[in-house]
């Protein structure tokens, strides 16, 4: 398989536009917000190319301005009839975030060796014998000539900065960082940094990888490469709602949205029915909520009066409540282990629990995950979730 890291990180957020944009290779218009990264990720490599001097802040802000005329109104809108005044809000927006970074990063105090530069690798699988190759571009590649150090550093739009620990297993960084080292074997992988530069906060975070970095990043990415060619075969690709599905151009096909893009002349006869099952569906939860909070109110009137009276039950028209006293008996047991331990009895009392395993399954060596990979049971069953209409 020949694949990237956009095309991975696409299909672990949702493995359905995966399917629509690798493997159906359905084409939709790039949103205003995938224009505006592409024209900021331009302006910046532009100041740092000396042709023969840097660029001048101004120079800069022209070039972004100019490029941004050329594409913007192309691009697909979400709101039509806020166009100009969204155009104008992301147009800004670029143009303070290069105007701070330029005054922070003066281009002639970095010595840039790569601007844009495309990389390509192989990853073979042991598991499956089967060789596959990763493609994808890295942002800027810079060289300290004094320590001899390398840092590969990434451009990101976006108004949300993670927190270190994201940074340190960025699949994405790991993803550079590899392909750094196997395009120059000689390097010291310590020598390789790897920075994502957030232009909106005006902050840099520098990864602090794991030991076995390089091999994690190998079995990770090996990981979802199986997971895909699994579901090739059986067709499963589920469609995972969240986010970013409000910038997302398959909105009109997919199972979780396509419904409400139906146009009425579309719509088949037991559309009726639909809408009125959904109707009751949202009128039943808000009569639930309705008797919990009456239920409950009852129960505090009835517990009050029994406390007052002294009464372990009460009578009414629809029969009696008897009230019992329930106890739940825990113990501390980190304080007891020193005991159970000399008792031989410590791991008699410890189970396995699935959800603190798979809070650390991310941190095992890459062999056992493999072996505890196919150990691993999945169930599914239906559910039904209400989301009520933002009310504007």
């Amino acid at each position: 398989m020949k694949t990237s890291y956009s095309a991975l990180d696409t299909f672990k957020t949702c493995p359905r536009k995966y399917k629509y944009q690798e493997i159906d290779k359905i084409r939709t218009p790039k949103g205003i917000e995938a224009v505006f990264g592409t024209l900021v990720h331009g302006a910046l490599k532009y100041m740092f190319e000396k042709n023969p001097l840097y660029p001048t802040l101004d120079e800069v802000l022209d070039f972004y301005r100019t490029k941004f005329e050329e594409k913007a109104e192309h691009a697909e809108m979400r709101r039509q009839e806020k166009k100009d005044a969204e155009l104008k809000m992301y147009r800004e927006t670029g143009e303070d975030m290069l105007r701070r970074f330029y005054m922070k990063n003066q281009p002639w105090n970095f010595n840039v060796i790569e601007l844009e530069g495309r990389f390509s690798f192989e990853l073979p699988d042991e598991k499956s014998g089967e060789t596959h190759t990763l493609t994808g571009i890295i942002d800027r590649i810079d060289k300290n000539p004094d320590t001899g150090e390398y840092e590969i550093i990434d451009y990101k739009t976006g108004a949300k900065m993670p927190p270190q620990d994201k940074v340190n297993d960025h699949a994405q960084l790991g993803a550079y960082r590899l392909a750094l080292a196997l395009r120059w074997p000689h390097l010291d992988e310590g020598k390789i940094k790897t920075s994502l530069y957030f232009l909106r906060h005006g902050e840099k975070l520098t990864a602090k990888p794991r030991t076995d970095a390089l091999a994690f990043t190998k079995s990770e990415f090996l990981k979802t490469i199986r997971d895909i060619e699994k579901r090739r075969e059986n067709g499963d690709f589920p469609a995972t709602p969240g986010p970013l599905c409000n910038w997302c151009g398959f909105r009109n096909i997919c199972p979780m949205w396509s419904h409400e893009y139906k146009k009425a002349e579309e719509q088949s006869p037991d559309e009726e029915t639909v809408a009125a099952a959904v109707r009751d569906f949202f009128e039943a939860g808000e009569k639930i909520k309705e008797l919990e909070a009456q239920e409950n109110n009852a129960k505090k009137i009835i517990n009050a009066y029994m406390d007052k009276n002294e009464l372990a039950r009460v009578f009414g028209s629809y029969g009696y409540i008897t009230r019992s006293m329930q106890e739940r008996v825990s113990y501390d047991l980190p304080a007891l282990k020193d005991v159970l331990l000399e008792a031989g009895v410590w791991n008699d009392i410890l189970e396995p629990d699935s959800k603190k395993f798979a809070k650390i399954f991310p941190k095992l060596p890459p062999d056992i995950q493999s072996a505890t990979e196919e150990k691993r049971v999945v169930k599914k069953w239906s559910m039904l979730k209400k989301t009520p209409k933002s009310q504007k």
